[in-house]
């Protein structure tokens, strides 16, 4: 690659970024598996060769993952409503971030992967479109779509589809965090069923990491959203909302990020920039645990909840120590859960996923600058696949043909 040379010294990431992107015009494209430079060739890859696999497929669906990509091909479907910190930009202005996905797919996992960018906000059009094209892939990943329509859409595409469905921004962000925090309390010395965690922000990912942490038997959440703490005292029109206020907070603690904050041993922030003052980390338990994931600005700095005490910090930012990030998730995941055709992507599959990323960090590497393996670590996809699809065989597919996988 060469575009380095055309993009100017001292400019921002921003301006760099599009420069790269106006030189490349696409970060991914399509290349052919199989020679086509005779007569012979084209025989067999397309007409009239091509016929016989399309026979055998009709006869029986399940060897579309034996004679097609499929078995290795993801479709990465958004709607463009929750990009980044972007907001609702529509389908088409999302596809550079989908468009990176794929290439993280393919660099981590050699997974491909296809970016779909649907043109509605439509929770049914969405649905019903994702149905109509999953012949053509072995699994889904949900992106930047927003909430509360996101948890609908994951829902349903699950109940109807026999392929992994799964919403990145939720599980991955969730499962990425759980790893972070297991390394975080071996060094702090606590269990987790004797933790109090804050979770700040009750969207897709909140919500994700909530349901994660208590699956994995933490001591209890205190989950909040822009109204202050979810309590079992007051009503909910949104549904996610009252499910998850009836399950956490046992103390039922009321009012807002500075009295849930008092005495936890653990904050998680998937909220918005400079929401966590010094006082309220002060305010934490001994060797308090504070992850301000708010990107491109943290809930705090993490010299300034250091010095207000924190034991451990970690943020969503490669420029400071303990980037807790997704990329350490999906492409090990999918490349799992594909291995063995899973069916769906189960709460044992995540935390196995997660204790697998935790493990990447050795005993002799573990410190509390260091809790969670770098992004740019490729080893961990291996790592998280391994595990996934020694979790995954009780609702994996029968292979229903012989040979194996590409």
């Amino acid at each position: 690659m060469t575009y380095t040379k055309k993009i100017r010294k001292g400019s921002s990431s921003a301006e760099d970024a599009l420069s790269l992107h106006y030189l490349v015009k696409g970060k991914i494209e399509i290349v052919s598996r199989v020679p086509l430079k005779s007569k012979r060739d084209m025989t067999l890859a397309y007409t009239p060769g091509v016929a016989r696999p399309c026979l055998e497929i009709q006869q029986n669906p399940e060897l579309s993952y034996f004679l097609t990509r499929r078995q290795n091909l993801v479709a990465v479907v958004t709607d463009g409503s929750a990009v980044l910190g972007l907001g609702d930009v529509g389908g088409l202005a999302g596809m550079p971030v989908m468009e990176g996905k794929c290439c993280l797919f393919k660099e981590f996992a050699g997974v491909d992967a296809f970016p779909i960018c649907i043109k509605s906000n439509d929770v049914d059009e969405i649905v019903r479109t994702v149905e109509l094209i999953s012949d053509g892939f072995g699994g889904i990943n949900l992106e930047d779509i927003s909430a509360p329509r996101c948890f609908e859409i994951e829902r349903r595409l699950i109940e109807s589809l026999d392929i992994p469905v799964f919403h990145d921004d939720q599980h991955g962000t969730a499962v990425v965090v759980a790893a972070a925090l297991m390394n975080a309390l071996k060094l702090a010395d606590k269990k987790i069923g004797n933790v109090t965690a804050v979770v700040n922000g009750a969207g897709a990912a909140g919500t994700a990491i909530t349901r994660l942490l208590r699956s994995m038997g933490i001591g209890d959440i205190i989950l909040l959203n822009s109204g202050g703490i979810l309590s079992k005292d007051k009503s909910y029109s949104n549904a996610v909302y009252a499910e998850l206020a009836e399950k956490t907070n046992r103390n039922n603690v009321v009012g807002g990020l500075a009295e849930a904050m008092k005495g936890a041993d653990v904050f998680i922030g998937v909220s918005k920039p400079n929401l966590v003052t010094r006082n309220m980390v002060r305010s934490m338990a001994d060797k308090a645990i504070v992850f301000a994931m708010s990107n491109p600005d943290p809930e705090i700095l993490p010299a300034d909840a250091l010095e207000a005490g924190a034991f451990i910090v970690g943020t969503g930012r490669s420029d400071f120590p303990n980037q807790i990030n997704n990329v350490l998730v999906f492409p090990g995941i999918f490349k799992g859960a594909l291995s063995v055709r899973a069916r769906k992507i189960t709460e044992e599959m995540k935390i196995a996923a997660a204790a697998a990323i935790a493990e990447k960090v050795s005993d002799s590497e573990l410190c509390p600058e260091c809790i969670i393996p770098s992004a740019l670590d490729k080893s961990v996809a291996e790592a998280v696949a391994g595990a996934v699809s020694g979790a995954s065989f009780s609702n994996a597919a029968p292979t229903g043909a012989k040979g194996g996988f590409i």
